[in-house]
């Protein structure tokens, strides 16, 4: 009885601070701290090398007690300094628990003092986990946090079972961890908290806590009238509705309750990291929130960790990726975590990712991050067995950090020229694994190697289409009565629009119409339905190009993968290869915007480009990436980019960290665009046109 009391007093609680995070304002919800805009990330952490968690988890060397007190020493921080860092992502608080972890939070401190005298910033790492070992002592009635087991299995991170996943929503958990969020920022001062684990904290068996039941039930009966549920569900009665089984690999959703349940866990996800913001800046407006939810790398973050990216980055300044290769494989197919940048900027974010093991990454984080190298240095390399840490760089290394000091009024304050928005809707990549995840990637993917430039926006965005020239729907197949307006009216008033395979054939909780949503845009006739258990048809027609009202409409069949992905595994490594009707899809956007893209780079496959402006200081700033580096450099390379209104270009000057090279092209410019010729391109360029 004592224990139900408890359940519905949490589950009151929980609700009553959903329903207050729904109703802040956008500017509330996202606060940016003073320093952050304009500040240089340069990174250095170390934040594993922790004995409480080293030693419970193992396979150490007989040299990692001197690792970690090196850590917080004066001569170390001065090494930082050296090094060209400006923060220091510090050890602090692992889940073992306050007093488990008590003496390394003393090193914290001191460590953090010392990152203020040399002028570094500092970072608290705060783990999502609850090593139930040490932790249980302490606070015995954490065993109610706990996720209970799922198919006989406790809840845990990975192979390190003596870390158990809790239920993030519970109210003792999170007062718990505001006690350690004060700790840092009131008692050590921090600038920055780093969450850790959110791309598993929110794992689906996580939502088998009874609490979460609860809470799930309480959310259909919100979200819904009895009525709507009938139609939803087939009934209006939740309180018996249980949490829907769980499979990993998954095609289609197309049980409306997981449906359903995958938007629920989403929200839970965002409310926390909400609640957690608001208190951060309730205690200090200037720490800085990041979280680590790695980013668009092909997998179904929704089904599988609960991660919306627009909801929970709505309350993050930055965020870490880990996920994404960048590389040129050996089959040629380019890799890059270019969509997580560009998602980052959509969502006003800045990305955290590792640059220390390659210069190809660092060139590639220059070219489409904000204000930001990543981290350089100061890991513990776990793989293959090696627990060294590396403090000493390479000569690349210095090269690109000091390029990126020297030059870093050209990598802040800047809004990026975008002509073509490519959509993910939420409805379309949660509810669907396959098509919609391959199209949409090889969209991107013609888009990124085409060098055409785009944005990656979601659902919030289609409110904004007004700032692009070509709206991409590759595969989009659920899109809601509201978000098929938008899209005619985008159209009718001289937008262009690439559609392909099912886009607008189902609603939002995926059900399946008897033709296109946007067929009065697209001319073209569904396939015929066969059932639900069928992949749909793909339509054997060459592709539609329709002029709607003053814009332009181009419906493609089909993205031919070159290399097709098979169902339920993520959309990665291989399955980028560019689509076999590559040339096609980029004609198509070409045709959609009337010829009128901003920038043509004439480059091999293997170049990327990204452009952007500093409107305030007159300059437009075009980024080249050489992924092929390593086998040639590129010669020549012709450029033809718009002007703004009236403007004249007063000089184009190529600044490289690859041999520092620096020059001055010749120009001409004509009708309202400038040309001219990039001698040589190594590995990265930036490109300063100014004009006046």
């Amino acid at each position: 009885m004592k224990h139900r009391f408890v359940l519905l007093f949490c589950t009151a609680i929980c609700l009553f601070t959903l329903n207050a995070a729904a109703q802040q304002s956008p500017a509330a919800q996202k606060a940016q701290p003073k320093w952050a805009d304009g500040f240089p990330v340069i990174m250095i952490g170390n934040w594993d090398v922790k004995p409480s968690f080293r030693r419970r988890v193992g396979a150490n060397p007989v040299w990692m007690d001197e690792v970690y007190k090196r850590e917080s020493t004066e001569a170390q921080v001065k090494k930082y300094k050296e090094m060209g860092a400006t923060m220091v992502m510090a050890f602090f608080y692992k889940g073992f628990g306050l007093n488990a972890e008590k003496e390394e939070i003393d090193a914290t401190r001191k460590l953090a003092a010392l990152c203020k005298k040399y002028g570094l910033k500092t970072g608290a790492y705060v783990g999502a986990t609850l090593p139930y070992e040490t932790f249980l002592p302490e606070v015995p009635e954490a065993r109610d946090w706990i996720a209970p087991p799922y198919q006989g299995q406790p809840v845990t991170y990975g192979s390190q079972t003596f870390r158990k996943l809790v239920y993030f929503q519970h109210e003792g958990y999170k007062t718990y961890i505001k006690r350690v969020l004060k700790i840092a920022i009131e008692d050590l001062k921090v600038d920055l908290i780093h969450f850790d684990n959110s791309s598993i904290q929110a794992i689906a068996p996580v939502f088998y806590h009874p609490l979460a039941a609860e809470q799930f039930r309480e959310f259909l009966r919100k979200k819904y009238t009895p009525e709507q549920l009938r139609q939803r569900l087939g009934f209006s009665n939740v309180d018996y509705v249980e949490p829907p089984s769980y499979t990993k690999s998954i095609s289609i959703l197309h049980d409306p309750l997981a449906q359903e349940w995958t938007d629920f866990r989403c929200q839970r996800l965002a409310d926390y990291y909400g609640e957690m913001a608001e208190y951060i800046r309730s205690l200090n407006p200037d720490v800085a929130v990041e979280c680590n939810p790695h980013g668009l790398d092909g997998r179904n973050s929704m089904w599988n960790e609960s991660v919306d990216f627009p909801r929970l980055l709505a309350h993050t300044n930055y965020f870490w990726t880990e996920g994404e290769h960048t590389e040129l494989a050996a089959d040629g197919t380019l890799l890059s975590k270019i969509r997580t940048f560009k998602m980052a900027r959509t969502l006003n974010n800045r990305v955290f990712t590792n640059t220390s093991d390659s210069k190809l990454k660092m060139a590639e984080i220059l070219a489409y991050n904000r204000d930001g190298i990543g981290l350089i240095g100061g890991l513990e390399e776990m793989e293959g067995g090696k627990h060294e840490t590396s403090f000493e760089l390479s000569q690349d290394q210095k090269d690109y950090i000091r390029f990126f000091r020297d030059h870093f009024e050209y990598y802040t304050g800047t809004t990026n020229i975008a002509d073509v928005a490519v959509l993910h809707s939420f409805n379309t990549m949660a509810y669907n694994n396959d098509r919609p995840y391959q199209s949409t990637f090889l969209f991107e993917q013609s888009l990124i190697q085409g060098k055409i430039p785009f944005d990656i926006i979601f659902d919030e965005q289609l409110k904004n289409l007004d700032r692009y020239k070509v709206l991409v729907l590759a595969d989009q197949e659920s899109l809601t009565d509201e978000q098929q307006e938008l899209i005619r009216a985008f159209v009718r008033n001289g937008g262009g629009l690439v559609a392909t395979e099912h886009t607008s054939l189902y609603n939002s909780w995926h059900q399946r119409k008897a033709q296109f949503g946007l067929y009065d845009l697209f001319k073209v006739n569904a396939p015929e339905w066969h059932n639900r258990s069928t992949p749909e048809t793909i339509l054997s027609i060459t592709g539609q190009r329709n002029n709607i009202g003053k814009g332009r409409v181009a419906y493609l069949p089909e993205v031919i993968p070159s290399q097709p992905k098979p169902a339920m595994v993520a959309m990665s490594g291989k399955y980028f290869r560019l689509a076999k009707n590559h040339r096609q899809l980029i004609e198509a956007i070409r045709w959609a915007s009337g010829d009128a893209l901003s920038i043509e780079v004439e480059a091999p496959e293997t170049v990327t480009m990204e452009l952007v402006k500093q409107e305030n200081r007159n300059r437009l700033l075009l980024h080249l990436v050489n992924f092929n580096y390593q086998n040639s450099g590129v010669e020549n390379i012709k450029v033809a980019s718009t002007i703004p209104g009236g403007k004249k270009i007063q000089q184009v000057r190529v600044l490289s960290p690859d041999g520092k090279t620096s020059n001055t092209p010749a120009f001409q410019q004509e009708k309202g665009r400038v040309h001219f010729t990039v001698p040589q391109l190594k590995l990265y360029n930036l490109v300063v046109i100014r004009y006046k």
